[in-house]
């Protein structure tokens, strides 16, 4: 999945496939997760969000989402 980098304190990369809803985070501390059946319009919020780490910890890791780790 290719993934754009981000600027965030916490956050490297993010990718999303549409197919398959899998939203994936690269961090900046070298893990990669795969987050799933997250909707599209999540992922949309969380790469226009002006703090993407914040908006990733509340719409994401904290919405519960099943994921994950890649590495």
């Amino acid at each position: 999945m290719q993934r754009k980098n981000v600027v965030s304190s916490n956050l490297k990369s993010v990718g999303y496939d549409e197919d398959s809803n899998i939203l994936e985070i690269e961090f900046l501390s070298g893990g990669i997760y795969q987050y799933f059946n997250v909707p599209h319009n999540v992922h949309a919020g969380l790469m226009n969000a002006s703090s993407h780490g914040t908006y990733f910890d509340r719409s994401v890791k904290k919405a519960g989402f099943k994921y994950k780790r890649l590495r």
